[in-house]
């Protein structure tokens, strides 16, 4: 059975009864229980839900990402674990001993994945005339002639429009693209941490106000399938974050990737680093 993601929009206590999640609303004072096991995330969307220690322990346990929003129903924060790996102190000292060279042959290979998956949603769309091949087959280490910024400024006007520009408070699909991002970012900080890495500590991404810079890092080739969901919503008229919208950016990670390939992704990376030490 395929782990599900719950969404909580209203007022409700969360509290565990054996091995079921009891969502409990303070409204209609109705229960409704989930089997733990079946959850891979809980979204929290409302300043009036309540979660029970022992639940959050026990979602721990069970590597079940707890993700809180704001009021703007952006998410802003997350469950992590202190102790997510048994050879996590290890895996730290591999990932903090890796050269120089190695990060930027790291980030090459990133950028690189990620031009040529924007390329890809490009070509199921019917616009691609394998322009952005010549970016993301020459790029150098740590991308140094920036093809990364290259290849977007073509793709965005590829995929929206010509006057389309990418920007956190911009115009529609902006507001998409960001929840989506955000989705995104926070299971592959979740995923990282169950592979043994510091999320803390980028190969790139390096800003002292960033929380999870390897988690930047390593969901850039993922974010042509945000983009493929949210152009989706646009297109059928959709330009606002609201409770359908959530659910069909959340197929992603049932349909165009899976929480496996994330992972994935991550213990890879671990591998990489394992001979640094």
């Amino acid at each position: 059975m395929a782990k599900q993601t719950l969404i909580i929009e209203t007022a409700k206590s969360l509290s565990l009864r054996g091995g079921m999640i009891v969502i409990e609303d303070r409204t209609t004072e109705t229960e409704t229980l989930r089997s733990l096991e079946d959850v891979r995330m809980i979204i929290v969307d409302h300043h009036s839900v309540s979660l029970t220690v022992p639940l959050i322990n026990r979602l721990s346990d069970n590597n079940v990402c707890v993700v809180f929003c704001d009021e703007t129903h952006m998410p802003v924060t997350m469950t992590m674990d202190l102790e997510s790996h048994s050879m996590q102190s290890k895996r730290f000292q591999h990932q903090l001993s890796a050269s120089l060279p190695t990060n930027k042959r790291l980030w090459k290979q990133i950028v690189e994945a990620k031009i040529r998956n924007q390329s890809r949603l490009l070509q199921k769309r019917g616009v691609e005339d394998r322009v952005l091949a010549r970016y993301y087959t020459n790029v150098k280490s740590n991308d140094s002639t920036n093809r990364e910024g290259a290849a977007a400024k073509v793709y965005w006007k590829k995929l929206v429009s010509k006057d389309f520009v990418r920007d956190r408070y911009g115009m529609a699909p902006n507001s998409l693209l960001n929840y989506g991002y955000a989705l995104m970012r926070a299971a592959m900080a979740r995923c990282l941490m169950n592979a043994g890495l510091l999320p803390t500590v980028g190969i790139f991404h390096k800003s002292c106000y960033n929380a999870f810079p390897l988690a930047d890092d390593m969901m850039e080739p993922y974010r042509p399938f945000v983009d493929r969901k949210v152009m989706e919503l646009y297109e059928s008229g959709v330009t606002d974050v609201g409770r359908e919208t959530k659910r069909t950016l959340l197929e992603m990670f049932y349909s165009d990737i899976s929480m496996s390939d994330v992972l994935l992704s991550a213990s890879t990376l671990s591998d990489t680093y394992e001979p640094f030490l």
